[in-house]
């Protein structure tokens, strides 16, 4: 039997204001201002969480700048990710969770920051199913390093681990290795002991791709094969992709023997030239990873598992932290792909 989470007597008053990063649009275009709003202006939901960081991905940038495939309703919040302390939890019978007030959260993915107001802003409220309570040696700090970006590329090499790519089986390769899930991606896979190739368009990378564990590095260039040859030299025993198109070919077609690709991304184009010769002849396994819908029981896992036995030692060096006044240039940037590792936003001085 399921019983509702008491509400809390010390929640703000729901005409606190407290401010955000709100994006408009209207017939002049899309524009993003800071302003502050009321806890009484937020969505429903049965978790009222103050915010400690969130953090800036592509979607968010996207979502910022208007791109109706992530949001549609408007004005809107970005921020796909937020962590903080849970403030109030509303007394209803929908409501039922074990998260209590007080209680430190992360949430990630569903339609936070999509068309629900985001975590850009000082408070946020959510549906309890989509918080996952932070494990004690991880803070809301270092949660928001990881974010959407860490789970995603925790996943990826769940995937490879779960279809028996070990640190025997041979090379894996990360490809947009500087970005968020790539560079996370390399930390995660060199700490459990994969020999691990960095594929960056960034020289600037390197000296942090290399504290992080790769071992080799290669240009976009030497994974996008543009040929229809069905088959190409195998060279990879697992890969995880962050670009797609003609990359994500490319790499399916150098597998090796058993060989699994884990892809997580498009930046390169949604359409990937394939043959079924890859997986028919050297039993290639393309795994595609959905990191908005993952399970709960998988997000708490891989929470789990990155506060402790998968934590980066070097997580800081990742983070570049700003303030909601940096938002609009921290879009610009990483729109121009100019972002190396992560970007966390403090939503508050």
């Amino acid at each position: 039997m399921s019983h509702a989470a008491p509400s809390s007597n010390d929640a703000p008053a729901g005409d606190v204001r407290f401010p955000c990063y709100l994006v408009t649009k209207d017939a002049a275009g899309v524009r993003g201002e800071i302003t502050t709003k009321s806890i009484d202006e937020l969505p429903p939901g049965e978790l009222l969480i103050r915010v400690a960081y969130s953090s800036l991905n592509f979607k968010d940038a996207l979502s910022a700048t208007g791109n109706p495939a992530v949001t549609r309703k408007f004005p809107h919040v970005p921020g796909i990710d937020a962590a903080g302390t849970v403030v109030a939890v509303a007394n209803t019978a929908g409501a039922a969770t074990e998260i209590r007030v007080g209680d430190a959260v992360v949430v990630t993915g569903h339609d936070l920051g999509q068309n629900t107001w985001g975590g850009m802003a000082g408070y946020v409220r959510v549906p309890a199913a989509w918080a996952v309570k932070l494990p004690s040696k991880l803070d809301p700090r270092a949660a928001m390093i990881y974010g959407t970006a860490g789970l995603t590329a925790a996943q990826c090499v769940e995937a490879l681990i779960a279809r028996g790519v070990a640190p025997a089986s041979g090379e894996v390769v990360v490809t947009g290795a500087s970005g968020g899930v790539g560079s996370i991606a390399v930390g995660l896979l060199a700490k459990l002991g994969y020999e691990v190739t960095a594929v960056t368009g960034k020289a600037e990378a390197k000296e942090l791709l290399t504290k992080l564990g790769a071992k080799q590095f290669l240009a976009r260039a030497d994974v996008e094969d543009a040929t229809t040859k069905p088959l190409l030299k195998t060279r990879f025993a697992g890969a995880v992709d962050t670009v797609g198109g003609i990359t994500l070919a490319t790499l399916v077609r150098s597998m090796n023997r058993m060989g699994v690709v884990a892809a997580c991304g498009l930046v390169g184009g949604v359409d990937v030239p394939l043959t079924v010769m890859p997986f028919i002849l050297r039993g290639v396994d393309l795994v595609g990873i959905d990191s908005v819908e993952c399970p709960q029981a998988q997000r708490e896992r891989i929470w789990s598992n990155l506060a402790d036995a998968w934590r980066l030692p070097l997580l800081a060096e990742l983070a570049t932290e700003a303030a909601l006044a940096d938002v609009p240039a921290q879009v610009e940037r990483i729109l121009k792909g100019g972002v190396t590792g992560r970007v966390i936003v403090r939503p508050t001085a």
